[in-house]
């Protein structure tokens, strides 16, 4: 009898045992089972420029949301916005001015969240050229990505203001590459830049003086750009990816050295070019992160100025409601 009864319990204790450990192992796979989820961008992942998704990324912000992020890169943001408007891609990253030419075009998409309250673009030109303002281009030669960039619009706004166009000045589309190195050989006065092309100009030699475009012509930082569909009928998983991708831009804001020792492990390509990629992130955290009141929120009256430039320049051919161009209900939480 003695031994029927250490046999029972013997028996309930492995019983026991096994469905505490089939519960733990039963909790961890729940924890472990995230949505799949495509994030579109406009370049390849690789670039600082999307610093803020790949350090949300290696600090598993977006993991701690339940979520497993694939980044896909697409063909510039008016791309991205087709593919998101067509529901190819949940989500999708651009240009806050990107919503503007989508609408025109009926993609109904929307900037979830902007990253920054300064523009992408600055006007770089050689130190010793001495260029104090955009009304000395004239005659110059200026690179920028492509016509159809927005670096190439923040370059006509700059010129608008101070009575110049197009035609006063010869702008050069060269390419992602060509852009800084043409301007690096002084084949070009000044480049419509962004914050990577400037280090990159900067690291082959140039000396340089930065114009922000904001001055003189309000365009935009990057944005997070979500289908009108999903926000209607998932906004829970817009929230989530959006809150994941401010916080790795505030790593970048709060401390670049360390944020870069981070996006070197998610990028390793750029182990040993850590010094690059800070003062990258130094350049976004001056001209582009800073100053925004609430990380993410859109400046309506901002769109508003940005959109009658599209049109007067017909770039677009009609304004569209502002309410159709973003939503700020997935910031400031």
């Amino acid at each position: 009898m003695l031994n029927i009864f250490v046999l029972s319990k013997i028996s309930r204790r492995l019983l026991l045992a096994c469905g505490l450990a089939m519960s733990v192992c039963a909790g961890v796979q729940a924890q472990t089972t995230l949505k799949e989820i495509t994030y579109l961008l406009p370049a390849p992942s690789n670039l600082p420029a999307f610093g803020p998704w790949m350090i949300a990324q290696a600090k598993g912000y977006y993991e701690k949301e339940g979520l497993k992020v694939n980044f896909v890169a697409g063909r510039g943001g008016v791309d991205v916005a087709k593919q998101v408007g067509a529901g190819n891609a949940v989500i999708g990253g651009a240009i806050g001015d990107t919503p503007i030419i989508a609408r025109s075009q009926g993609i109904p998409v929307k900037a979830v969240a902007v990253l920054g309250s300064g523009s992408l673009t600055q006007l770089v030109s050689h130190k010793d050229e001495k260029i104090e303002s955009p009304r000395e281009l004239k005659g110059k030669t200026v690179t920028v990505l492509a016509y159809t960039d927005t670096t190439y619009y923040a370059l006509l706004g700059m010129l608008s203001k101070v009575g110049l166009t197009k035609n006063d000045v010869n702008i050069q589309a060269a390419g992602p590459t060509g852009v800084w190195q043409q301007f690096t050989d002084k084949k070009a006065t000044a480049m419509a830049g962004v914050p990577d092309w400037t280090v990159s100009a900067m690291e082959a030699g140039a000396q340089v003086d930065i114009l922000p475009s904001d001055v003189y012509f309000k365009s935009m930082a990057q944005a997070i750009l979500a289908s009108d569909e999903t926000i209607e009928k998932n906004p829970q998983l817009i929230q989530k990816l959006v809150s994941a991708t401010l916080k790795g831009m505030k790593d970048i804001m709060l401390d670049p050295k360390a944020a870069t020792a981070v996006y070197v492990t998610q990028v390793p390509s750029y182990k040993g070019k850590e010094a690059q990629i800070q003062k990258t992130f130094e350049l976004y955290n001056k001209y582009v992160y800073a100053g925004q009141k609430v990380p993410g929120m859109m400046d309506e009256a901002r769109l508003s100025d940005l959109q009658k430039f599209y049109v007067t320049n017909a770039i677009v051919s009609k304004e569209a409601p502002l309410k159709d161009l973003y939503t700020n209900q997935f910031v400031g939480k």
